[in-house]
């Protein structure tokens, strides 16, 4: 079922916090939800659907909607890891049209930095019952292991540097300087990166994410409601989602299901590459950016380092604005936020709400992209485009 102009975003929140040691799980998605719906100009009665992902404490949508007094015709707690919130929106816009709900809440909330997560350096186990777990978990992946060898592939294949990888987080810490609530303010330069410590070589300590505790919401409604409220009108477009698993071992590192997701986006908007204003990229590492703008069509495979490299990626000066929150690199990544935050950021260039120092010069169509789970072993890829009306 095509999305395209069957639904409207009316309502975005990014939780200010960083560190929530006062503040339970439950308590920060009730938060994000009471701001999204207030930024909307509805409450939580008018929501009829809700969408959560593995974040959500006990029974997952029914112990959250029981928390928030949601009285509910639909409910979707799909997890693809990072991608899961952007999977949420294109979910909750089929569902709209299909008249299962008219107004769905989507939330994120997480709190890795107040519970001492290693989110990226200490091997991650998702249980005995994922069947390649068994196989992997005694050699010990970690996160940032598994993406600094999709890093050190496309070196090896395209002779992309260290110093291009770099340039993604000038990029990001040219825009989180302008963010209050950002981790990360202070504008770095290519020497700073690349000087920064090896964690798992080729990537330095600043070509990878914050860690924050935080969370978001998102309110998608129908066209009949969005044009009732007092909201800029934020369509959405076109969507596209894809998973990249191990395939019996023929593994090429040097994309993600970018490759896949993106296409089918731009099918569905009928948009192409060139059509977009902003994009909003998962950024777990300097490399997930690269290899996800190059799979989304914005530039040829091989090519990404000479794309994001010399400033390209900087607001008002760049060719392709991106992440213009700081994104996960400078402003916040609590837990699975790659999805979440990158279309609440890209709502806001779309409404001329963005900070005026980042904010894209007629930004009219934007494009959101989330990685889920591991470009180095499986993951989910989403994607997004939306359309100021």
């Amino acid at each position: 079922m095509s999305i395209n102009g069957k639904a409207y975003i009316a309502g975005a929140y990014e939780h200010p916090i960083r560190k929530a040691t006062d503040k339970s799980l439950a308590q920060l998605h009730a938060e994000v939800a009471k701001g999204a719906l207030e930024d909307a100009g509805l409450t939580k009665d008018d929501v009829d659907g809700y969408f959560c992902a593995g974040d959500v404490p006990g029974l997952g949508a029914l112990s959250m909607a029981d928390y928030m007094g949601l009285s509910l015709r639909h409910m979707d707690t799909t997890e693809t890891g990072g991608s899961s919130y952007l999977v949420h929106v294109s979910h909750a816009a089929q569902a709209i049209a299909a008249g299962k709900c008219s107004v769905a809440l989507i939330t994120l909330a997480g709190r890795p930095k107040a519970e001492g997560m290693a989110t990226g350096t200490a091997p991650r186990d998702y249980g005995a019952s994922c069947p390649d777990v068994p196989f992997e978990l005694p050699y010990l992946p970690t996160v940032v292991n598994m993406y600094a060898m999709c890093g050190m592939r496309h070196m090896y294949e395209f002779g992309t540097t260290s110093e291009q990888l770099a340039w993604i987080k000038v990029a990001a810490s040219h825009h989180a300087q302008h963010n209050p609530d950002a981790i990360l303010r202070d504008v770095v330069t290519v020497e700073d990166v690349v000087n920064s410590p090896i964690i798992a070589d080729p990537l330095h300590r600043l070509d990878c994410c914050v860690i924050s505790d935080g969370g978001g919401a998102l309110v998608v409604v129908s066209p009949e409601i969005a044009r009732s409220l007092k909201r800029p009108l934020v369509k959405l477009r076109g969507a596209g989602e894809a998973p990249k698993m191990q395939m019996g071992g023929d593994i090429d590192l040097t994309f993600t299901a970018a490759a896949w997701s993106g296409p089918r986006a731009f099918e569905e908007a009928g948009v192409t590459p060139n059509d977009i204003k902003y994009v909003s990229i998962y950024d777990s590492f300097t490399i997930t950016v690269l290899l996800q703008l190059e799979d989304l069509g914005f530039c040829e495979k091989g090519q990404g380092g000479k794309l994001v490299a010399d400033g390209n990626l900087i607001s008002g000066t760049g060719k392709l604005p991106f992440n213009t929150d700081g994104g996960g690199l400078c402003n916040n990544h609590p837990g699975n936020r790659g999805g979440m935050t990158k279309v609440i950021e890209a709502v806001r260039q779309l409404r001329g709400e963005a900070h005026p120092a980042v904010q894209v010069e007629n930004c009219d169509i934007a494009l959101a992209h989330g990685t889920g789970g591991n470009i180095g072993l499986r993951h989910g890829g989403a994607t997004l485009i939306m359309e100021r009306e």
